[in-house]
């Protein structure tokens, strides 16, 4: 096999081409998503869905924006500039099709992000121009055998008699690698345990010989469906010892760096998809009546339609804090992104089901603007599995715990205002910068200085106030049961109360982002964010999940956050926290 070879390609458009607020201007060129004629809008996106296929229309319209541009960082002439960015940039796609946005173009960046954070000068550049020319990029790291445990790989990767390396094995599910014109390939190297018992490959699969590798098409799923998973086999495939992806051995650190930010940003972008499920509900309530199979029970659908607006916006705080603190934090990240990834099932999932019960019978519709409420319903929880799901995120947490109760809780000083300002100026993001685990929790830290500011001027702040020392009291009870216990590790299974805490602590972090957003909301641009009133159902409604003493809230809460519900219906704002204008 030859080494990776750089050919000249036509690129994508130069970033000054582009105007400056990329989000918006994408959001326009997807347009009104319910008109029929409209090639990424939902009639589009569905026909192709039933074909299993993602529609070439729609990828088109991102081919002429140059989407992949996003994906690859300034310096190597692409448009990647910020984590936050790329969010914003993303959710128009997700808030469409959350199969679009993975398969177009999220698997790419997941395979790109290893490159970037490891790579010789040579590869990220071969990437790069291969990455601006339009190409995909695909990942092998599922090991669906093993609950996809990575480490666990059925693909190995020995010296090869004549010099190089000899790959062999399979990995089940790959997604894109048919149409991938770069793949990175994680692989065991060394049959003894530890963390130097993996490494990564960037591979050319064009320049595999056809006689050692072999991709096959694996069935359409109910979710996803429009997805391209691939299984691939290596039988004694040379590959030049160069395409190591870093150093021998340098895989697992690799990958567990690289999740913090693929974790975090697709646990981030697919509350777009939620945004679209309460948009739908709010418009058969408005729009359909009774003998169109709507519920008939208005108070009812009120009290939904505003329970899941919070859960969105309280999800949504933990994910845009967790992203801007990839710059901000970035050593505190590995807890932060799998706290987030963690939650999305217990939250979002829920939270659409519950929106289904205001569709009614309409929540077989196939069709249209409706229509699209089934897809995201089949497409979101299998987001929420990928290849890191919520075992392997409370994983990440379980060995840290004993070290941020010892160390951190009730002593670190807090996190900066600017963390909880959605869309203000970040620095620089640099890769380097992740750590695997650091002994810091500042978020925490930020809910316990928050509770002390409270006043209660008000009967809504009365009961912020109150819930916010019930998240602080839960957050102290953590401290000392975590303390109370043996430390995990050595061998030992890990016990199953490590595991009900961890998702207790889940919870108390996004209390803590709540509390966050909204003290350092800016009255001035977006009034509601700073109202009280949704952070205390937020905190009410975290509270009921941790199982804490009920606080009588306010009637007005709930009365608010529905009429905001119907404003950011009429106007045709997101339902997320960076109400953004909508096409339509």
């Amino acid at each position: 096999m030859s080494a990776l070879t750089l050919e000249p390609r036509p690129r994508t458009p130069a970033p000054g081409t582009v105007p400056h607020d990329r989000a918006a201007a994408l959001e326009r060129l997807l347009g009104d998503p319910s008109d029929p004629r409209n090639p990424a809008g939902y009639a589009k996106l569905l026909a192709a869905d039933r074909r299993a296929r993602l529609s070439e229309e729609a990828e088109s319209l991102l081919d002429g924006f140059g989407l992949n541009a996003e994906y690859v960082p300034r310096e190597l002439g692409g448009r990647f500039d910020s984590a936050e960015t790329l969010l914003r940039v993303m959710r128009p796609v997700f808030r469409r099709d959350a199969a679009l946005g993975t398969g177009y173009g999220m698997s790419t960046f997941m395979a790109a992000s290893d490159v970037w954070m490891s790579g010789s000068p040579a590869q990220r550049t071969w990437l790069a121009e291969l990455l601006l020319s339009g190409s995909k990029a695909a990942i092998a790291q599922h090991e669906t055998a093993h609950t996809n445990d990575f480490v666990r790989s059925q693909v190995a990767a020995a010296p090869a008699p004549g010099g190089g390396l000899s790959v062999s094995g399979a990995k089940p599910v790959v997604n894109n690698l048919h149409r991938a014109d770069a793949l990175v390939l994680f692989c065991r190297t060394d049959d003894r345990p530890g963390s130097g018992s993996h490494s990564a490959l960037l591979l050319d699969p064009h320049a595999l010989p056809a006689d050692r590798y072999r991709v096959t098409s694996r069935r359409p799923r109910t979710g996803m469906r429009g997805c391209y998973f691939d299984a691939v086999e290596f039988e004694d495939c040379p590959v030049p010892e160069q395409n190591l992806l870093g150093p021998l051995g340098s895989g697992v650190p690799t990958s567990l760096r690289s999740f913090q930010m693929s974790r975090t940003m697709m646990a981030s972008l697919v509350a777009a998809a939620v945004d679209t499920c309460l948009r739908t509900a709010v418009l058969v309530d408005r729009t359909q009546g009774p003998g169109h199979g709507a519920p008939v029970d208005p108070e009812h659908t009120a009290t939904t339609l505003a329970n899941a607006f919070v859960n969105l916006l309280f999800y949504d705080c933990l994910a845009v804090v967790a992203t801007r603190a990839l710059h901000l934090h970035p050593a505190e990240t590995s807890v932060y992104s799998a706290a987030v990834k963690a939650l999305l099932p217990r939250v979002l999932s829920d939270t659409m089901y519950d929106l289904s019960t205001v569709l009614g019978s309409q929540i077989y519709t196939r069709d249209g603007t409706v229509g699209v409420f089934q897809k995201h319903l089949r497409d979101v929880p299998v987001v929420s599995l990928g290849h890191a799901g919520t075992v392997a995120c409370q994983a990440t947490i379980i060995p840290q715990l004993p070290l941020l109760a010892a160390r951190s809780w009730f002593r670190e000083p807090p996190a900066s205002g600017a963390l909880f300002r959605p869309g203000a100026p970040l620095p620089p993001f640099d890769y380097e910068h992740l750590a695997l685990a650091c002994g810091r929790d500042s978020l925490s830290a930020s809910l316990v200085e928050t509770a002390a500011t409270l006043t209660g001027r008000s009967p809504v702040e009365q009961a912020l106030r109150e819930l916010a020392g019930q998240m602080v009291d839960e957050l102290r009870d953590l401290r000392t049961r975590v303390l109370a216990l043996p430390p995990p590790g050595g061998g030992a299974p890990v016990g199953p109360a490590w595991f009900a805490l961890t998702d207790r602590y889940v919870l108390v972090l996004a209390a803590a982002a709540v509390l966050g957003v909204w003290r350092h909301g800016d009255a001035a641009a977006d009034p509601f964010l700073a109202d009280p009133a949704w952070a205390a159902v937020a905190l009410h409604r975290i509270a009921r999940r941790l199982g804490a003493p009920g606080t009588e809230l306010p009637a007005e809460c709930t009365a608010r956050i529905h009429q905001e519900v119907l404003a950011r219906f009429g106007d045709q704002r997101s339902y997320d926290l960076y109400n953004t204008p909508l096409p339509g």
